[in-house]
């Protein structure tokens, strides 16, 4: 099973791609991976350096497979965050091209803007893009509590707050969500699946990973669209996902913690047997709908 993952890329440490592709490749899939913006970090450091490619060269490169007949054997499209809104447009063309040769591909978007705390990280066009174009266009959608507000309009602060946001996304066409950040209680973090007929969340202890974390989201989108593929049960995905996360994310607290460090890098080579077999073990919880 081949995806087509559409991301930044950092040189150093993990964001996008970067954060993505490792995991996809740990768990069985090839990756065919395209880079929107070329940094040497990502931007939680506070000053960076790169480019942002562009859309053309985006284009471009998925044309280069198309010429190859390699979209036939894509099976899912993977994007996230996007450097500049033409970006997005690329993005569409790209899911049409990957469809029209293989019509059961998955498209799952990421739609990265922002987090609790942190607020808004991209250009003022950005979410009109997500919202008007990318997001009707997915089957699945990954986004935080902030994302998801931000999508729908509805300030989320309890779980049915959460449940009337997810309907909505439904209502805009993914047919599966899932909400890969949620606070409902002091100390606690959930993750939310949907597909429609069912709901489910997991739940752990919430790590102080702070404002500087970075690639954690992009990490679980690409987890979750693996386990997805694979199983095409969200409450199966959902455990496997959160169970792969948190492994990583507490590996990665607890080194920070041991070298003083306030900036937290994630530790997916040094624990990437947390994606085949999991330290822990999550159950999901059925939300009455």
């Amino acid at each position: 099973m081949a995806v087509l993952s559409i991301q930044s890329h950092v040189v150093y440490g993990y964001a996008g791609n970067t954060a993505a592709v490792f995991p996809l490749q740990r768990l069985g899939r090839e990756v065919w991976a395209v880079n929107t913006v070329e940094f040497s970090n990502h931007t939680g450091y506070g000053s960076w350096r790169g480019i942002v490619l562009g859309a053309q060269l985006v284009s471009d490169l998925v044309t280069g497979l198309e010429e190859r007949g390699a979209l036939t054997r894509c099976d899912a499209v993977l994007s996230g965050y996007l450097g500049d809104a033409s970006i997005g447009k690329a993005i569409i063309e790209s899911v049409k091209k990957v469809r029209d040769s293989n019509a059961n591909a998955i498209y799952c978007c990421d739609p990265v803007m922002g987090d609790t705390g942190r607020g808004f990280y991209v250009k003022p066009d950005i979410p009109d893009m997500f919202k008007n174009e990318l997001i009707p266009l997915a089957d699945i959608i990954c986004p935080n509590q902030f994302e998801l507000e931000v999508i729908t309009g509805i300030e989320i602060k309890t779980i049915k707050d959460a449940l009337k946001a997810i309907n909505k996304i439904h209502e805009m066409g993914p047919s599966v969500v899932l909400v890969t950040s949620f606070k409902e209680e002091h100390g606690k973090l959930s993750m939310i699946a949907s597909d429609k007929k069912n709901m489910y969340k997991t739940t752990t202890t919430e790590l102080n990973l702070g404002n500087n974390a970075a690639g954690t989201g992009d990490m679980t989108t690409a987890v979750f669209l693996s386990r997805y593929m694979e199983t095409k049960d969200i409450k199966t995905t959902l455990e496997l996902c959160t169970a792969s996360v948190f492994g990583v994310l507490e590996s990665s607290y607890k080194g920070s913690i041991k070298n003083n460090k306030n900036l937290i890098e994630l530790k997916i080579i040094d624990e990437q047997h947390q994606f085949i077999s999991p330290s822990y073990s999550f159950k999901a919880e059925q939300i009455q709908l």
